[in-house]
């Protein structure tokens, strides 16, 4: 099965900035939305961003303005830029590859990372 590998995480201030990667072992393009999805103590996962291989593109209104969702599909990387960051935004932040519709109807499974943890404190 395809694995994502997440980096980046970390503690920060608020206001901080920081960058979370994920790279996939195998190719994505044309056959993954790849994106970002956060789960705060407490609270159930909730979508952060999302990004397909051409120009289309979904953010969260909470962290509209203040992230940015990219990516290398020569690398097969996804970025999550975090800007200004807030005590709200600490969680666990989980990278996603979700198969488009084709690709779903021939085989193809979502695959999760493994998390990394965001922790924005003073």
């Amino acid at each position: 099965q395809m694995q994502l590998v997440e980096s980046g995480g970390g503690l920060v201030q608020p206001g901080g900035s920081l960058t979370l990667s994920c790279t996939a072992s195998e190719n994505t393009f044309g056959i993954y939305i790849l994106g970002w999805y956060r789960q705060a103590p407490g609270k159930e996962r909730e979508l952060v961003a999302t990004k397909s291989s051409g120009h289309l593109a979904t953010i969260a209104d909470s962290v509209k303005g203040r992230f940015t969702i990219s990516r290398d599909n020569a690398k097969n990387t996804v970025y999550l830029r975090m800007n200004n960051l807030q005590p709200e935004d600490t969680a666990v932040y989980y990278c996603n590859a979700e198969p488009t519709s084709y690709h779903k109807e021939h085989g193809y499974i979502e695959v999760w990372g493994q998390g990394v943890l965001v922790t924005v404190s003073p």
